[in-house]
């Protein structure tokens, strides 16, 4: 076992798996980032199994810090990009910590035949105990479509959501991040296996091939004068 912390490991693994990148990226909300996450590179069975297995040590470590509830019924990933991370997590939860869980995704348009209905997986239930996962939050308007799809099935209760980063930005209309406005509107916690800042500072001492750290000085100041323009 080793003693570095969970932030750590996680950024060299994305560094690994080319997940991030850094240099001059628009995003959808039109700012320009020196950085860019991208989720697609989790692309064959080794990578997002160990995704699934980093973020099933952050939810293992939440309860243990009573955040979380032990008795998680289903963990919940919106489709697409949430639909491999609901199950390779619920697949580490239950093999790696002895977890009995179910996965549950939405469909993108209602089935009318076969086993119909809009959820796959562990179906939805009143009562359950629900944790969502999904990968980088900007915004948050992927929660707020999906909180009422839950709803709309059974009376469940939303525990949290797990995120793979929290890039500590404000939202368009307020001086919020986007997790603490899902919180405030919600009342469930959110929570990323590491967050923007955490993962500069990991840049700094994970060195590439040719020994230089992954985010030199320059990569730093640019990545420092964006969270002073955007940051929360």
């Amino acid at each position: 076992m080793t003693d570095e912390s969970l932030d750590l490991r996680f950024t060299r693994f994305l560094l690994e798996s080319q997940a991030l990148k850094f240099g001059d990226f628009t995003l959808k909300s039109g700012r320009k980032s020196p950085y860019f996450i991208n989720a697609g590179a989790f692309n064959d069975g080794g990578k997002i199994a160990r995704l699934g297995e980093f973020y099933a040590e952050k939810i293992a470590a939440e309860i243990e810090a009573g955040s979380l509830p032990g008795d998680i019924d289903t963990v919940f990933g919106p489709a697409y990009k949430g639909i491999p991370l609901a199950v390779s997590t619920a697949i580490a939860l239950t093999g790696g910590h002895g977890m009995q869980v179910g996965y549950t995704f939405d469909r993108k348009e209602k089935k009318d035949h076969g086993d119909g209905g809009m959820m796959v997986g562990t179906q939805l239930a009143d009562g359950m105990k629900v944790l969502l996962v999904d990968d980088v939050m900007t915004a948050g308007t992927a929660v707020r479509e999906v909180v009422p799809k839950l709803k709309a099935e059974a009376d469940v209760q939303i525990v949290g959501l797990v995120l793979s980063v929290d890039r500590m930005e404000k939202t368009k209309d307020s001086d919020l991040s986007a997790v603490k406005a899902v919180e405030a509107e919600f009342g469930f916690p959110v929570m990323a296996i590491a967050n923007v800042r955490e993962i500069f500072e990991a840049g700094r001492s994970i060195m590439t091939a040719d020994g230089t750290p992954y985010v030199t000085d320059e990569i730093a100041a640019a990545a420092d004068a964006y969270l002073a323009q955007y940051g929360a």
